[in-house]
């Protein structure tokens, strides 16, 4: 297990400013009931953690890799962002299979989510999984409820935007104040927000970036020359 030491949320599948010669700091951790795990805090957001792992960084390098569970759902277009969605898909860059789990945030009043839920489906998730073909890229998102609570697990289209949204609250001079409010408008109900909102479990298959069909493009770029 390799995670980041710090909260990066937002990094996408950063790796950071990594230069020819820098060192990488990280250290060895004990996690209750992992005895038999080597647990790693590695100083860098976690598409690194993916990518030094998958180049022999600690060892065996892992035939598959799953990020979260992610106290927060990660749906919509905005999985661009996101550092959870971002290590699976570097997962696949680097040649492995790659399952992204989270979990709806928690309410007021309460201390942690529904963790049971989240890794209940993550692990019928990854048994699936890991006879995929390799480089399948899988979103979980789970509704921050009880296991049985949940109304089944729905294939998944992104949609426009997550369950939150971002906003700016106040403009002044050379500054900018942001908060995250919650999604009022009216879903496609066979999005992934609008499915964990419904308290469902949400699976959204992506794809790594890639070259795109040329279309009326080609034509352009020829007459460039």
């Amino acid at each position: 297990m390799v995670a980041p030491k710090h909260d990066w949320s937002g990094a996408g599948a950063a790796i950071g400013p990594v230069h020819v010669g820098q060192t990488l700091e990280f250290d060895a951790i004990e996690r209750p009931g992992l005895e038999d795990v080597p647990v790693y805090g590695l100083d860098g957001p976690p598409a690194l953690c993916v990518l030094l792992a998958r180049i022999g960084g600690f060892g065996t390098p892992p035939d598959v890799v799953v990020s979260g569970v992610n106290p927060g759902n990660n749906t919509g277009r905005s999985v661009l962002h996101s550092g959870t969605v971002g290590a699976a898909l570097t997962a696949a860059s680097f040649g492995v299979s790659g399952l992204a789990v989270s979990i709806g945030a928690p309410e007021d009043g309460q201390d942690e989510p529904f963790w049971d839920t989240a890794t209940s489906f993550a692990t019928t998730a990854l048994e699936w999984l890991v006879g995929a073909p390799r480089r399948t890229i899988l979103n979980l998102n789970v509704p921050n409820i009880e296991r049985h609570e949940v109304q089944g697990v729905r294939l998944a289209a992104l949609a426009p935007f997550g369950t939150v949204r971002t906003a700016i609250v106040e403009a002044g001079e050379g500054r900018l104040q942001v908060e995250l409010r919650a999604t009022e408008e009216e879903l496609d109900p066979g999005t992934d927000t609008a499915l964990v909102l419904a308290g469902f479990a949400a699976v959204t298959p992506l794809v790594g970036p890639r070259s795109a069909e040329p279309g009326d493009l080609a034509r352009t770029v020829e007459a460039w020359a």
